[in-house]
This record gives C-alpha cells, sequence and structure tokens, in this order.
C-alpha cells in the first residue's frame, strides 16, 4: 500500500529544512526482521537544530514516530502512518572524547562503535556493548543492558527535541532508570548523549569485549533476520527458559520461526511477512501463559498498521493457528 504525499496533502513548506525527506519510503529495508510496509514520510535531519525546525512546522496532530537501526523493530505489513524520523550516522553518529573518562556520543551512534570508542580512549565500562546490536538513541530511552551492566551505569545527560521543537537537556536522574524501560518523555526524539567511563588499559578492555562477542556468538543467532529478544525476562526467571518448557523452540508460522539455538529470538527464515512474526509471537505467549501462567512481554517493539482485513489478537490461542504451524 501507498499513502498520500504527506507534505502537499498538507501544505508543509519545508524550504528551510536541510535534511532528506522521502514519501512512502519501504521501511523493510532498514529493519532487521527486513519486513513492514511504507513511513507515509522519512525525515533524516541533518542535525538537532534541523529536527527542532522541522519539528516546529510540523502540525502537532501528524503522528511521528522516531526509529534507530531497526534492530528490534516489527513494522506491521500496512506500514506507518505520519512521519518515521531516523537520525543519519552523518549528523548524529560521532563519537568524541572529552577526557576525564567522559563520552560525548549522538544518538545514531552504534552501540558497539561505542564500545570501541571506549577502548581506544582506555576508558572502561562500556565493554557491555559490544554484544547489543542497535544504536544508542533505543539504549538511553530502554536502559539497554547485558553482561550485569546497563546504560543507567555510564549515562549523564542528553539532548533531546521534543515534539513541539524545543531542545532539552536531562539528567541520569531524569529519567528513573529500571529494567529495560525509563521514564523519558515519549514525545522526545534523543539526538546526543555524554557518557562516563572508569581508566583502564585498553588491553583489558578489549579482553572483556572480546569475551562478550564470543558469548554472543555461541548463544545467538547473530548471523540471521532477526530482532534480537522477542520477550522481557518475566521476574525470577528467563523468557528462553518458559518458552522452551512451553514446546515453543524451533515453532514455525509461516517464513517466521523461533530459534533453534536461542528460542527468545524470531527469525525471518527468508519469506516471513510482518504477521507471520506477530501471529507467531502472540502464539509463543498463549503457550507459555498455558503451561507457566505467566504473560510475557514483548521486547520487540511492534509498530505500525494492520492490512485490510488482517489482524493479530494477543495471546491468540491454538484455535486461531493457521496451517503452517510447526516445529523443527
Amino acid at each position: 500500500m501507498s499513502f498520500p504525499d504527506l507534505i502537499a496533502e498538507r501544505g508543509l513548506d519545508v524550504s528551510g529544512i536541510r535534511g532528506k525527506l522521502t514519501p512512502n519510503q519501504p521501511l523493510s529495508a532498514i529493519t532487521w526482521l527486513r519486513v513492514g510496509g511504507p513511513a507515509q514520510l522519512l525525515f533524516q535531519p541533518a542535525d538537532t537544530e534541523d529536527l527542532a525546525a522541522f519539528m516546529k512546522l510540523l502540525p502537532e496532530d501528524i503522528p511521528v514516530l522516531p526509529v534507530g537501526l531497526g534492530s528490534n523493530l516489527l513494522v506491521r505489513d500496512g506500514g506507518i502512518a505520519g512521519v518515521v524520523i531516523r537520525l543519519s550516522g552523518r549528523g548524529f553518529g560521532q563519537v568524541n572524547v572529552e577526557g576525564g573518562g567522559v563520552l560525548r556520543a549522538g544518538a545514531a551512534v552504534p552501540d558497539r562503535k561505542l564500545a570501541e570508542e571506549a577502548a581506544k580512549a582506555g576508558i572502561a565500562g562500556f565493554a557491555f556493548y559490544s554484544g547489543i546490536p542497535g544504536a544508542l538513541g533505543g539504549a538511553l530511552r530502554m536502559n539497554a543492558g547485558a553482561h550485569g551492566a546497563e546504560t543507567k551505569d555510564v549515562m549523564m545527560d542528553l539532548t533531546g527535541v521534543t515534539r513541539r521543537g524545543e531542545i532539552i537537556h536531562l539528567k541520569n536522574a531524569d529519567l528513573h532508570y529500571r529494567y529495560r524501560h525509563s521514564d523519558a518523555p515519549s514525545d522526545t526524539i534523543f539526538t546526543e548523549a555524554v557518557f562516563k567511563g572508569r581508566p583502564e588499559r585498553s588491553e583489558a578492555i578489549r579482553a572483556e569485549m572480546a569475551a562478550v562477542v564470543e558469548h554472543r556468538e555461541k548463544a545467538q543467532p547473530i548471523r540471521e533476520k532477526t530482532g534480537g529478544s522477542t520477550f522481557k525476562n518475566p521476574p525470577g526467571s528467563s523468557a528462553w527458559k518458559v518458552i522452551d518448557a512451553a514446546g515453543c523452540r524451533g515453532l514455525q508460522i509461516g517464513g517466521a520461526r523461533m530459534s533453534d539455538m536461542h528460542c527468545n529470538f524470531m527469525i525471518n527464515t527468508g519469506e516471513a511477512t510482518a504477521e507471520d512474526l506477530e501471529r507467531l509471537g502472540e502464539t509463543v505467549r498463549a503457550r507459555v501463559l498455558e503451561h507457566s501462567g505467566i504473560e510475557l512481554e514483548w521486547e520487540i517493539k511492534r509498530l505500525g498498521l494492520f492490512p485490510e482485513g488482517v489482524s493479530v489478537e494477543p495471546f491468540c490461542g491454538r484455535e486461531n493457528e493457521r496451517e503452517g504451524v510447526a516445529h523443527g
């Protein structure tokens, strides 16, 4: 499907905007799961000020959705109405070392790049980012973490742009970080953050990074079309354990499959639709609820519209499963 041209339809004067504006841009090319319909309008701002200028001219009734590297996104097949904002590497992909263990980084910086730049500078505390796919914008909002460390441990303050085009600054304490969550304003797009680590020999840091990467390569299907962990860990347990116990390792619907290597990872085997993937996830949730009484929460963000005549109900049970459900 395609959407009406938003700029022409709303008569937006974008002559002063320096970034790139693309109507009906397919999003399957920028999500790791490689599915999803188009963005009605994709905007890639030149810098923070350009983003603020665009937000000021954009009518408040037009939805706005920021996306990063698309590592944990499931965009539905009907696409996303309104504006999708993606920060470019050119405008928001730099890391600067400021001394005293301080790093300033743009929100489009891949998590792994921050770990690498910190290692070069002999700054410890960032090795855990080596095993996290995605960019810092998402890590800042969801308090991304791994191997006993989290974003809240190293983030000092950040810069963002509100829906009204105001440039704001927030401290770590303002976000009230907790497991995979923050109280960051939902209408604010993060553009930059300041981090602080501690001095350490680069060799020791790189050894820690190598251990993180080795663990990830052995435990996760990183060479597949996946979106990372599908569900959050329930209190007192691990998502993969309850999924495995419910018999969902290798479960497949259409072109979507729960990984045999790590059954909290969904895989697009090559021809999956977004519907296949979401239906698989909800089927897993239903089976885990039936088996253990645990209601798994999605960690992958599901966004956008279903095509006409299509829907996926939460906790869709066995009675709703289609032909094509299989186990490996």
